[in-house]
């Protein structure tokens, strides 16, 4: 609901002729406080959620200028002053609900302002009389005789005690929320949405709506049924001379009054709702002299009951509006004659006519319609006398002699006068119509922003309105029964007293007393709804939580909601159309029972999550009783319509999902959120007890993600890839590193962050995401991999995209980033995914067709390359691409054998895969593999040994691999022969260990002081040269320019290579063959990814091995286990 504030600001200077200005000031002021601009619409939820805070105006920072409190001047434009605070909180108030006529005055300059006069009602004017007024209505007057008659008093007073009980537990839930802390104008809207947030306070903010639009109709149909029954039956358009057609055409007049009614209605409330106030008093004061009369006339039935006879044909009772003695025959001057009821059953007035069988054999018995209170009529009103459409309504205990059926169907004779049941009777429907009865307990709430306290009015007013209007419903009831007699109490429409209204037949001191107060009754009562359901509707719509109803947030220049209240009389015209009061009832009953539910439900959790914010004033509750009555709620929409309660709660779902999915995101604070807290809470500790079973495990992925210069994802792929893995369902946290320190950083970690969550949004990738500042990204990705999760909820899979520019001398620290993240997986026992092309990947919007995915399973590392491409395949883009393993057999391994094993294998883990071994006969080592792991050894003892500029270093490099590739087409030795000694590279060596601890200086250099490093980095050195200097230089690195070009001119000696990295060269190029030759088309190859070295002096040698290992393939996962079982045969 959106909340205005009107801040009028106190200070001790200001003169009497400043009264205008601070006006303005204080205008100003409520659209500060409300955090938005008055024209805005819309709620926003507030910045730290307090309205007091980060309010201070820029132009009083001078205020605290040479004051005491100087130690916190700098504060000040964040956190105000606790006196300014205070005179603020004690100078706000709500401005008025809107059902006051919005009053505008034009200032000289043309500017329009509200004038608004302080909330003066207390809490009976406020909340006590607007309750009894919407409790008690159209069902006391029209059908509550009727439930009577039909329940019996036993089961009458079970409805009314389950009806009461329900609104009384309701009314103590609201008002334990409607004390947590001031309730802005709104309402019940406002606390729903407010404790159960926006998709619970949307879903049953439109069900309440709902409900009060059809209360609308409701009330809209007993004023015509009262109008053309009991006032002026003659205005009936639509008459049928037959009793069948009769109920018909009465629907049709109920359609044709009811939309006239409700344009007529809807015209008033258009033109402005200070008619509908000011009418107000005259409704309730016709609601009051009803009870009234119907309470004197109880009385007076113990002196002398009133005089309606009704007329009684054996048992059965009759309508007396066409006669008027209850008679056959009579006796005129000596002459018998037939009476005006002999007509009605015989074919004509002769006393020798053909008459109705039952006619013929029972007497005609007339009795007091109202005996009277000490009559002993309520031992037969007792028990409850139910039956089918069409059943008469016949009196117990008296007389009848039976007639033949066959006689009865074969009548032909004018239309029976009988009173019967028009629809058919159970306990549950009787409910289900009740029910409307006591709605209008929410009342009082709706005004919150009129009262002039509401945590104390709401509570104490409510709950002694439903106290009082229960002991009038329950004594109804009784003096109903125990007054009047069963068979007029099931006389629905009164036809057996003259059609009078039954009710009215009780009152004192004329019938037309309680006519004419339910007709005014239910007008004021239709006016409210058709005023009230559109501002709700406004105040939803003014919220954004539902985009296709932001339109009906704009009305008049005054505030009026015009498009509401257009689509409000549209919904009331389908409740009119169905014309019978009988099935609006319980459908109101549904929205009405969905709402009192979900604020017992609020309650219930606010109190169970025990959150700080939670303190009502009211101090008599409890969560048992607020569960009683939401169980209450629920076992009466049931009981009431189990069709119409599953259609109400679809309703209620399908808004709810509407508003998650495509809803704005508000921060209310609300009750799901905290109670989502405690569950994930609790999870996390169940979690914590033990690690998951194997056949519980799923990927938790920890993605790596690059930067660029913008602070944009460089690889989006990267996140494509991993909601296409998502299929697992598992926890997926989106990070990355930044370089420097959080303080002067922070602005581009926010940024990051907001970069990171568009890229996921944008992607489809659901998870967390996470920058973090570090001093490097070494210790950044180090970190992230030890502590991002929380408790259980922990990653146990890192994905990263394969470092492509990592031979680049300036990528040195990539490549040695890149190595230390796969062993730092390793050591934490968690999985690891690398990405190579991860470009080329396809988005989540493609889709494959066709083509294969294949696993190349060398090692087993605990069965991750099985379940990943299951998992890949449950995505569409993969959905269409099949699967294949490849397995590598030895020598001394039976391959056939192989291949069966391996197919049942595949067939346990239920799993379709095509399954190949491949055979790999031991070779020996050809002169390719040695040359390739020559040029491997000298580029990484060059890159170690030689100091270069930087441009010298890329030229070198760039020289070096043109070289390698030319010498890698010929795969054959040179034939040239030298010594040994033939290659001088004149350069200082450094043993490995100092390389190490070079690189561990340099390294710890960078983490003291990132802002000096271009000054401590070894490619930026600046030096003083002197002329002589620059020229020795200059020749002294052409010579080692030409002493590496004609390097691979000359044989080199293989017996002096590390025979380690020859035969790992050669598992690597002899593996990327057979790969390429297998699978080279294929959409994606997933590969075992070898660990690094122990020795750490081989890192850039492993990352050769690997370049080598997935060369000529386009899409690669390189995949490493974690050390444990992830898949199994077992179920």
């Amino acid at each position: 609901m959106p909340t205005n504030f009107t801040v009028v600001p106190v200070e001790d200077n200001i003169a009497s002729g400043q009264e205008g200005a601070a006006e303005g000031d204080a205008y100003d002021s409520a659209e500060e406080l409300s955090g938005r601009p008055s024209s805005v619409t819309g709620a926003e939820t507030p910045r730290e959620n307090s309205p007091f805070i980060n309010s201070i105006d820029p132009d009083r920072h001078s205020y605290y200028d040479g004051k005491n409190m100087a130690l916190f001047e700098e504060e000040m434009d964040s956190a105000p002053m606790v006196s300014s605070l205070l005179n603020k909180l004690a100078n706000y108030t709500n401005l008025t609900q809107g059902v006051v006529e919005h009053e505008e005055d034009e200032t000289e300059d043309g500017v329009k302002k509200v004038t608004v006069k302080g909330p003066q009602m207390g809490t009976f004017i406020g909340v006590y009389l607007p309750c009894v007024q919407n409790i008690l209505g159209v069902i006391l007057f029209l059908r509550l005789t009727w439930i009577v008659g039909t329940a019996g008093i036993m089961g009458s007073l079970a409805i009314v005690f389950m009806c009461c009980t329900c609104t009384m537990l309701t009314a103590i839930s609201m008002s334990a929320i409607a004390t947590n802390g001031v309730v802005p104008a709104g309402g019940s809207y406002y606390m729903i949405s407010r404790s159960l947030g926006p998709e619970f306070g949307g879903a049953v903010g439109l069900c309440f709506y709902l409900g009060t639009t059809f209360a609308g109709s409701l009330y809209i149909l007993g004023t015509i049924e009262i109008l053309l029954t009991y006032i002026v039956p003659n205005a009936a358009l639509f008459v049928s001379e037959k009793p069948e057609g009769q109920q018909n055409a009465m629907l049709n007049n109920m359609r044709v009054y009811g939309t006239c009614c409700l344009v007529l209605m809807a015209l008033v409330v258009f033109v402005g709702v200070k008619y509908v106030n000011k009418l107000a008093l005259v409704f309730l004061s016709c609601v009051v002299l009803s009870i009234m009369a119907i309470y004197a006339g109880v009385i007076k039935t113990i002196i002398e009951p009133p005089d309606f006879p009704i007329c009684l044909l054996g048992n059965r009772s009759l309508q007396n509006c066409d006669f008027d003695l209850c008679q056959k025959l009579e006796v005129v001057n000596n002459v018998t004659k037939t009476t005006q009821l002999w007509g009605l059953f015989c074919n004509n007035t002769t006393v020798d006519a053909t008459c109705d069988d039952y006619f013929n054999l029972n007497n005609v018995t007339e009795i007091q319609g109202i005996p009277g209170l000490l009559s002993g009529v309520i031992s037969d009103n007792m028990w409850g006398d139910y039956g089918p459409n069409g059943m008469l309504v016949e009196k117990k205990n008296q007389p009848s002699i039976p007639a033949d059926d066959k006689f009865e169907d074969k009548y032909e004779g004018p239309p029976r006068p009988y009173v019967f049941n028009d629809i058919a009777t159970c306990f549950t429907l009787l409910v289900g119509i009740y029910f409307p009865s006591v709605t209008g307990i929410m009342a009082g709430s709706n005004r919150s922003g009129d009262l002039r306290d509401a945590q104390r009015s709401i509570p104490i007013g409510t709950i002694v309105a439903i106290a009082t209007t229960s002991f009038i419903y329950i004594s109804c009831v009784v003096l109903f029964g125990a007054c009047i007699e069963g068979v007029v109490l099931r006389d629905k429409f009164g036809d057996s007293v003259k059609r009078n209204l039954v009710i009215g037949t009780l009152s004192w001191p004329s019938p037309w007393v309680i006519v004419i107060g339910s007709f005014f009754s239910c007008c004021g009562a239709g006016l409210q709804s058709l005023t009230g359901a559109p501002r709700l509707l406004q105040a939803i719509a003014r919220d954004s939580i539902v985009p296709f109803l932001q339109v009906f947030g704009h009305g008049k220049s005054n505030g009026e909601p015009t498009w509401a209240l257009l689509l409000t009389a549209g919904i009331c015209e389908i409740g009119i159309l169905i014309a019978s009061l009988d099935l609006v009832a319980p459908i109101l009953s549904m929205f009405f029972l969905m709402c009192y539910l979900f604020v017992n439900l609020a309650c219930a959790v606010q109190t169970l999550l025990r959150t700080p914010n939670w303190r009502p004033r009211f101090k008599f509750y409890h969560w048992t009783l607020s569960f009683l009555g939401m169980s209450l709620c629920l076992s009466l929409m049931f009981i009431s319509s189990w069709y119409y309660a599953l259609v109400a709660m679809l309703i209620a779902g399908c808004i709810y999902k509407y508003i998650e999915y495509r809803g704005a995101e508000k921060e209310w604070g609300d009750g799901i959120r905290g109670l989502s807290l405690n569950a994930a809470h609790y999870a996390l500790v169940k979690l914590e007890e033990a690690p998951p079973h194997t056949k519980n495990w799923r990927p938790q992925i920890l993605v790596l993600l690059k930067l660029d210069t913008d602070l944009a994802v460089k690889h989006p792929r990267l996140l494509s890839l991993t909601t296409q893995l998502k299929a697992g369902k598992g926890l997926t946290i989106v990070s990355s590193v930044l370089e420097g320190t959080y303080m002067t950083r922070r602005a581009d970690a926010k940024q990051s962050e907001q970069n990171v969550r568009a890229t996921m949004s944008s992607e489809r990738t659901k998870g967390f995401s996470h920058v973090v500042v570090s001093s490097n990204l070494r210790d950044g990705f180090s970190h992230l991999i030890q502590s991002a999760g929380l408790g259980g909820m922990k990653h146990n899979t890192v994905l990263m995209a394969w470092p492509v520019n990592w031979k680049q001398a300036e990528n040195s620290l990539c490549c040695q980033n890149f190595i230390e993240t796969v062993r730092e997986t390793t050591a934490a026992h968690q999985c690891l995914l690398v990405a190579k092309n991860i470009d080329h990947f396809p988005a989540n919007n493609e889709c494959l067709n066709g083509g294969t995915i294949d696993v190349w399973w060398i090692v087993h590392d605990g069965g991750l390359l099985m379940l990943l491409p299951f998992l890949i395949r449950q995505h569409k883009v993969w959905r269409k691409c099949k699967m294949r393993i490849f397995t590598v057999a030895h020598l001394d391994d039976n391959s056939i054998q192989m291949k069966k094993d391996l197919q049942k294998f595949m067939y346990h883990l239920r799993l379709d895969a095509e399954v190949e071994v491949v055979e790999m006969h031991e070779s020996d080592i050809s002169a390719f593999t040695y040359e390739k792991t020559l040029v491997m050894e000298q580029r990484s003892q060059m890159l170690k040994q030689m100091q270069l500029s930087k441009t010298e270093r890329e030229r070198e490099i760039q020289s070096i691999t043109d070289t390698s590739r030319n010498s890698i087409k010929r795969k054959k030795p040179p034939t040239d022969t030298t010594s040994p000694n033939t290659l001088q590279v004149p350069v200082i060596m450094l043993t490995i260990d100092n390389e190490a601890q070079l690189i561990h200086d340099r390294n710890t250099k960078a983490h003291a002081s990132l802002n000096d490093r271009a000054t401590t980095s070894p490619d930026r050195v600046h030096m003083t040269w002197t002329k002589e200097k620059l020229v020795a230089e200059r020749n002294r690195n052409r010579e080692a320019s030409m002493a590496v070009r004609d390097m691979f001119n000359m044989k080199p000696e293989w017996e002096n290579l590390n025979q380690s990295n020859v035969r790992r060269m050669h598992t690597a190029v002899k593996l990327n063959e057979v790969v390429v030759s297998k699978s080279q088309g294929s959409q994606l190859v997933l590969l075992n990814m070898p660990g690094p070295p122990k020795n750490r002096g081989g890192d850039e040698n492993y990352m050769e091995f690997l370049e080598v290992l997935i060369e000529g393939l386009d899409r690669v996962l390189l995949v490493r286990g974690g050390g444990r079982e992830v898949i199994t045969i077992y179920s």
